[in-house]
């Protein structure tokens, strides 16, 4: 195995965006509506085919941050 010091962490550069109110909201909608099928499927109505449908449409229609390592 070969080992590579790294003398300088110059050559990685993050820049960090200050989110939107709309991203926020989309947020904050996504995460009720993840909570409102949750208990959807906990109590029987639907089942995990269901959910799992559910869910995928709300990462369409909400945009959350994390929607793409989601599915």
């Amino acid at each position: 195995m070969q080992v590579t010091k790294l003398e300088s962490v110059d050559s990685v550069k993050f820049e960090a965006t200050k989110p939107t109110e709309d991203s926020v909201k989309n947020e904050y909608d996504y995460l009720v509506a993840e909570n409102l099928t949750k208990r959807l499927l906990q109590k029987g109505y639907i089942n995990q085919s269901e959910f799992d449908k559910i869910m995928a449409k709300n990462r369409e229609a909400f945009s959350p941050f994390l929607a793409e390592i989601m599915d």
